[in-house]
């Protein structure tokens, strides 16, 4: 049964007849009598009986008008709560974020968050709280994760394949350079930036397979035409910063979102010759979207990128 034929019969049961049905929906009379002949189909019993000209409710029809006005009371409010639900500027929203992408944003996120909670207004629709979670994902399994989080944050190298937009909404943050990282007083740290050539001989920390850094390392082993001799394999910034620091290994690291993970004894130099560039974006399912709550974390997200950028 729809919902508007259930409409329909109750309509008929106030009004009396199909033309009077009609003009109140703002509808044909045929349109009406085929929905009414489409609901009837459904049931065994009649619910309509001639009574001259016009068509009436028999008892069956008007205890199925009854139940249907019950049905379309429940809807509205369910419509009305759901209205409320997603015009809420104060709701709860869950954000996954990869692991140097929590350690740079999450903490700004809530500063930023319970600041507009002290400057909001009486009339304000309220500031959403936040529910952060670390999710350290191979590029290609993030677009899964917004089933189970409002906001995920993603990265991906320019040349991986885009996001599937049919399935998600993809609203970008930034466009990141991956950089050499050495000790401060590694030899190469004299030089302002690096080429493949340069960085090859070098033993190396990198990220596991079907990370952003494994995907740089391979093309400066291609460019060199010699394989990178990767001796840890740490997906953790803050552990390959400090591996660094020691002047054994060189490592890679993200330009804006590693700061935290960096202690006085690295530096970062840009790497020429190949693109190592990450987009860094957030993934949002598009119902998800029209929560109030939801745009208001997403918009203060790019703002905390964006000032961490400039």
């Amino acid at each position: 049964m729809e919902l508007h034929q259930l409409q329909m019969l109750r309509e008929l049961g106030e009004l009396g007849s199909v033309k009077a049905v009609a003009e109140a929906l703002s509808v044909t009379p045929s349109a009406v009598s085929q929905q009414i002949s489409l609901l009837q189909r459904q049931v065994d019993t009649p619910l309509t009986r001639k009574d001259g000209r016009n068509l009436v409710l028999t008892d069956a029809g008007k205890v199925l008008a009854d139940a249907g006005a019950d049905v379309i009371n429940a809807m509205a409010t369910a419509h009305a709560a759901i209205g409320v639900y997603q015009h809420d500027g104060s709701g709860t929203v869950s954000v996954s974020g990869f692991h140097s992408a929590g350690q740079a944003l999450f903490a700004p996120l809530v500063r930023r968050l319970a600041l507009l909670r002290e400057n909001e207004s009486d009339g304000a629709a309220g500031v959403p709280r936040v529910r952060l979670t670390d999710e350290d994902v191979a590029q290609q399994d993030f677009p899964a994760l917004t089933a189970r989080y409002d906001l995920v944050l993603a990265h991906r190298m320019d040349h991986s394949p885009a996001w599937p937009q049919k399935q998600v909404h993809v609203i970008p943050l930034a466009h990141e350079p991956l950089d050499i990282a050495l000790a401060v007083d590694h030899p190469l740290a004299a030089h302002e930036s690096l080429s493949p050539q340069d960085v090859v001989n070098y033993p190396w920390v990198a990220s596991r397979s079907g990370y952003s850094p494994a995907d740089v390392l391979s093309a400066i082993g291609a460019v060199a035409s010699r394989p990178v001799n990767v001796v840890h394999r740490i997906n953790d910034y803050s552990t390959a910063a400090a591996l660094v620091s020691t002047g054994d290994v060189i490592g890679l690291l993200p330009r804006f979102t590693s700061s935290p993970a960096l202690s006085p004894g690295v530096t970062l130099r840009p790497l020429t010759g190949i693109s190592t560039r990450r987009r860094i974006d957030l993934l949002v399912r598009p119902e998800n979207l029209k929560r109030t709550s939801v745009m208001l974390v997403a918009d203060a997200l790019a703002l905390v990128m964006s000032e961490m950028v400039r």
